[in-house]
């Protein structure tokens, strides 16, 4: 195939960061959709700035030519009973089918330090130790996939630094000792290298299982003090160890990336999400970077 079932979408997160508000506080709405479109993207996540009335949701980006594809999911399968976590899933999954979506995304917050500023990353990691807690958690998992599959959407696990579910080994187990039907994944290349993995052996690995894509690179420099300086995830997202695909400053292979997605049945989005301090690198400006990158690459 060549790449005519994937559409491109960009996260909100490289306007105003959902976990740091601070970063692109300064930024409304209206501008960061409005540069979606103008960068040339036609999808778009949801981020904490926007509106939760559908129809006005709606509206303004019909307007800017957007649909929302995905949004993220805090589940809390290791803190919280699955009951709180049932209801929390579905009151997101009737938002995000209302809007158009067929994903739902997120990872495993519950036991992870990346909301943490001050506990590092690699050293404050959340796990999950014996069999009976990997049980507990895919099995919660399992269930709330069933969910969404029975009402035509797909619940796309994002592996994430900082949690339970970081590494390629830990990916293979919850892949697993879960549904092929009812859980599938957000392949996050960053993430992969982040986590000290190959992105492209991993999505060669997983391209089947996976649902929907985020796109970003690495600084290595940045990185490098990410492990000397034993910092936190936050820490590491403010000092930008993330940036876009495009950036001379990255360091991720994405031709061996696109080439795998080209060769593969994949259908679906491609999200562009490097969270940066936009203070520092102009949303706009960098989205425009990968966005022109992306079509060199594929000719979308």
């Amino acid at each position: 195939m060549n790449f005519e079932n994937i559409k491109l979408g960009v996260a909100p997160i490289n306007w105003t960061n959902d976990d740091m508000p601070e970063l692109g506080g300064e930024n409304t709405f209206e501008q960061c959709i409005s540069e979606m479109a103008l960068a040339g993207f036609t999808g778009c996540e949801v981020g904490n700035k926007f509106p939760r009335d559908t129809n006005v949701l709606k509206k303004a980006l019909e307007l800017r030519g957007l649909q929302i594809c995905n949004q993220w999911n805090s589940y809390e399968l290791t803190t919280k009973t699955f009951a709180e976590n049932r209801e929390n899933f579905t009151t997101l999954l009737d938002f995000l089918e209302t809007m158009g979506a067929k994903v739902i995304g997120g990872g495993e917050t519950g036991n992870s330090c990346q909301g943490q500023m001050n506990v590092p990353v690699f050293e404050g990691k959340g796990m999950l130790k014996t069999k009976e807690e990997w049980d507990s958690f895919t099995f919660g998992l399992n269930e709330l996939g069933k969910i969404a599959r029975d009402r035509g959407m797909k619940l796309a696990f994002h592996h994430h630094m900082g949690t339970c579910i970081q590494t390629i080994e830990e990916t293979d187990r919850l892949l697993n000792e879960t549904d092929p039907e009812n859980v599938f994944l957000n392949y996050d290349c960053g993430h992969f290298h982040f986590a000290g993995e190959d992105p492209a052996v991993a999505l060669q690995k997983y391209i089947g299982r996976t649902a929907h894509i985020h796109l970003k690179d690495v600084r290595p420099s940045i990185l490098q003090r990410v492990h000397d300086e034993k910092l936190s995830f936050l820490t590491a997202v403010k000092n930008g160890v993330f940036t876009v695909p495009g950036d001379p400053e990255g360091c991720i292979d994405f031709p061996s990336l696109f080439a795998i997605i080209k060769e593969s049945d994949y259908h679906g989005w491609i999200v562009l999400e490097a969270e940066q301090d936009p203070a520092k690198a102009n949303p706009l400006e960098y989205a425009m970077i990968a966005r022109k990158f992306f079509k060199g690459l594929t000719g979308i």
